[in-house]
């Protein structure tokens, strides 16, 4: 039996698309065992996987700026590195594949000093400091954009993201029913990822007397982000957050607001929905959102709104706007390669170990 070693972690985006593979590696034959932080999102998604054995190591947060716990997190990431190096030459695995974040530095650096053949997957346009640190041990990365891939070289593989296979069992009418729409009226759907988009959910529902008028509005504000003042408004259903009721909501929906996280950019571009996209801003984050954003909207398949520009006004002129233009739109998703990279990393999981 072969066996393959996942690792990634820090952000739930880091771990999602290892869910996605993990059913197609089973079905394959391989022993998965998986390595993360003791205390990391990635041990609370991931211990609840059935025939997937987790492991633990220290890692330290990898940072870009000045911080005294640069100091103490240098060591842990050496003590990681020590753990990793003896837990790979424990399982002598076939193959290691990283998702990227900061935990996978410290797994990527034992698994090569035990010549394990390692895949690395970068999911935004630039990549990441832990995949930066980690590419150079890598016999290959994939990509979810081709500006990455071509920027890595030899190494670069166009691939797309792993996909649940859940996302592509949705049904309409169920998505109808739980939003409790006739589907009517175009159905406007917002996403704004687990924690919500607070500022794209204050200028949306600043936009609700306008786009009620024309679309029903789905609108996933984000655990604890519920607005009891708007409950019972006509054309309007808010969810704070869904699991599997995600894929019925999507199917449902004819365009979608979302932020610009890669993941959910390849879930939107596999199910061919038209997007609004508001990435966030750089004074934020390290600004990959803006560079998936643009990628996307250079490439025909969305159009883009910055948050510096967003007002309740201007959100519904870009709605309105994304919904005239939607025939190109839905014609160049149709066009686009696919998004799912699923069998493609399954590909070359197999390849980089001959």
């Amino acid at each position: 039996m072969k066996r393959i070693v996942l690792t990634g972690g820090g952000t739930a985006g880091h771990v999602t698309p290892h869910l996605a593979l993990i059913p197609h590696l089973r079905e394959a034959g391989y022993d998965i065992h998986y390595v993360g932080t003791p205390n990391g999102i990635e041990r609370t998604m991931m211990e609840k996987v059935d025939g997937v054995v987790y492991h633990c190591v220290e890692s330290g947060k990898l940072r870009r700026y000045l911080d005294f716990k640069n100091v103490t997190d240098f060591f842990k990431v050496i003590q990681g590195i020590r753990q990793a190096t003896a837990l790979m030459r424990e399982l002598k695995p076939d193959v290691l594949f990283s998702k990227g974040g900061f935990v996978s530095v410290p797994v990527v650096r034992g698994a090569a000093a035990n010549g394990v053949p390692i895949l690395c997957h970068e999911s935004d346009l630039t990549p990441g400091l832990a995949n930066k640190l980690s590419t150079r041990y890598a016999r290959k990365v994939a990509c979810t954009f081709p500006e990455c891939a071509k920027a890595m070289g030899e190494k670069g593989v166009y691939t797309g993201t792993p996909l649940r296979r859940e996302l592509f069992l949705g049904r309409r009418e169920e998505g109808l029913r739980l939003s409790g729409f006739s589907g009517e009226k175009p159905i406007l759907m917002m996403t704004g990822g687990s924690l919500g988009a607070q500022a794209v959910n204050k200028a949306l529902r600043e936009a609700l007397p306008r786009l009620t008028k024309d679309f029903d509005v789905i609108h996933l504000t984000g655990k604890g982000n519920l607005d009891e003042s708007l409950r019972g408004t006509a054309g309007y259903a808010q969810f704070d957050f869904v699991t599997d009721e995600m894929a019925h909501l999507l199917q449902c929906a004819d365009i979608v607001l979302s932020r610009a996280g890669a993941n959910t950019l390849c879930e939107l571009q596999a199910l061919k929905k038209p997007m609004l996209l508001v990435p966030y801003p750089s004074s934020a984050s390290r600004g990959d959102q803006i560079l998936n954003a643009e990628s996307f909207r250079s490439r025909g398949l969305a159009h883009v709104l910055s948050q510096a520009d967003m007002t309740g006004d201007s959100l519904a002129d870009a709605v309105l706007s994304l919904w005239r233009d939607r025939d190109s739109l839905l014609s160049a998703l149709e066009k686009a390669p696919a998004a799912d990279g699923t069998d493609a990393i399954l590909k070359l999981i197999e390849e980089i170990q001959k």
